[in-house]
């Protein structure tokens, strides 16, 4: 990470950097996505650090402004913010790349792994692994609950969204879409009747001053990134017709019953409902996946998330193991091969995931640049937000229950699994350890676990 963040020593601070080619752009998305380890927060302050602070290729106050404007959409908002910064910087082709490269290493990892699971997972030492990764995930699904409420939860009108999103789930098994959009509904009302209890906190104001940067505060707009109603709907006509030849091929090759089209038109639907991050999603993710299709079961789901945890890139990126392990059990896909069907699956779920990424950025961007500080459209989004702690609290006593309850290693409660989790979040909240080093020391004690067994 050293030679990433030495690397292309910029002028004085007075005299902004030279630009930066296209070529040079594509290897520092690809190095970033290699690394962005850490959730959104540790993937944003890699790319502040690194395009801000060092590199000055754009200013803090329009970091900040890119960012702010990724959280109101829906879609992982790192990737997004990658997307955005590339575009600004090299239009349509310079934000493919880096929207790409933020997500491809991910995705081969979990291809990776998702196979190893499969063709290895009954192994022992990898099932001990596994058992002890399981406590951690539900700690860490627990621990965003609490860092996501500590942010949305500002006052009682938030609480009882996020309480009432909790009863929705857990009691009366509502589906997350209609939760997502009542949430959206109340904040729109809330934004007309009591708006100061709707404002959403941004990342906060920019107040730092690294150096003169190639985006600066006073750097015109450039051509590209200004808004016009015919750019919206070209980029939005071409990202549906691109939609539309993927879905009518899976059709025509598959039928509308085939698995692959299935998941096409699923994760085309989750991928609008992504917002407050992977986490709000992941209860439709499974109650699609899991309860309705039957790709795989809770247990692959769980071994999913756990797997996601410990590669590069969104978490959102977790639907590529569903995507694989769902191709793999197939019946229909079988005289493809187990390894390819798998990969076939994972390739259609990633790409329908991000699709609507790319063109809310490519589309959205420029008019959002003139919605700054307009609360009729940020209230919807605060809603949201407090909805989906109530989802994550649902989505981790869901995980607990199936850990501490269904162990197949231990009759009745597993202590030692509850165990695991209060360590895990100790280590979390209090001691601030990365996950991946949660993840990694609980793999080896699930090994040890399963050696002294």
């Amino acid at each position: 990470m050293r030679a990433l963040h030495d690397a292309d020593p910029t002028p004085p601070l007075e005299t902004p950097p030279a630009p930066v080619s296209l070529k040079q752009a594509f290897w520092y998305w690809l190095k970033l996505g290699l690394i962005s380890f850490g959730g959104p927060a540790g993937q944003i302050a890699i790319m502040h650090h690194d395009l801000v602070e060092q590199k000055r290729w754009i200013s803090d106050k329009r970091f900040l402004h890119a960012l702010n404007y990724c959280m109101v959409l829906p879609g992982p908002e790192a990737q997004q913010l990658a997307t955005y910064i590339g575009w600004l910087m090299h239009r349509t082709w310079g934000g493919i790349i880096a929207g790409v490269l933020f997500v491809l290493p991910s995705f081969f990892m979990l291809v990776l792994l998702a196979w190893g699971y499969m063709a290895y997972g009954h192994m022992p030492t990898v099932a001990g692994a596994l058992y002890g990764i399981k406590p951690a995930v539900v700690a860490i699904v627990l621990f965003a609950a609490y860092r996501i409420g500590t942010r949305a939860l500002k006052n009682r009108v938030m609480w009882a969204i996020s309480a009432l999103a909790f009863v929705a789930i857990f009691l009366f098994k509502l589906p997350f879409p209609l939760i997502v959009l009542t949430a959206a509904g109340l904040g729109f009302l809330g934004a007309r009747l009591m708006p100061t209890y709707f404002t959403v906190g941004g990342h906060g104001a920019a107040n730092q001053h690294f150096g003169r940067a190639m985006i600066d505060d006073d750097t015109p707009t450039p051509a590209h990134a200004k808004f016009s109603w015919q750019g919206m709907f070209r980029v939005t006509l071409t990202g549906v017709a691109l939609w539309l030849l993927v879905m009518v091929g899976l059709y025509w090759q598959f039928g509308w019953q085939g698995a692959l089209t299935h998941m096409g038109w699923f994760f085309s639907k989750a991928s609008l409902l992504t917002f407050g991050g992977a986490y709000a999603v992941l209860p439709y993710v499974y109650q699609g996946a899991v309860d309705h299709y039957h790709w795989l079961s809770a247990t692959q789901m769980m071994d999913g998330l756990a797997l996601g945890e410990t590669t590069p890139g969104p978490l959102i990126m977790v639907v590529t193991f569903v995507g694989f392990v769902g191709g793999w059990l197939n019946q229909a896909l079988a005289a493809h091969g187990p390894l390819l069907a798998g990969f076939l699956a994972a390739t259609v779920v990633t790409f329908f995931t991000f699709l609507p990424s790319f063109v809310f950025i490519f589309s959205g961007a420029p008019w959002i640049e003139n919605t700054r500080d307009n609360v009729r459209l940020t209230a919807p989004l605060s809603a949201i937000t407090a909805a989906v702690v109530g989802v994550i609290l649902n989505l981790a006593l869901f995980f607990a229950y199936h850990v501490f309850l269904q162990s197949p290693w231990f009759a009745g409660v597993d202590w030692l699994a509850i165990g695991l989790a209060v360590m895990a979040w100790l280590a979390l909240a209090r001691f601030k350890i990365n996950v991946i080093a949660v993840i990694a020391a609980y793999a080896l004690l699930g090994m040890l676990v399963q050696w002294l067994r």
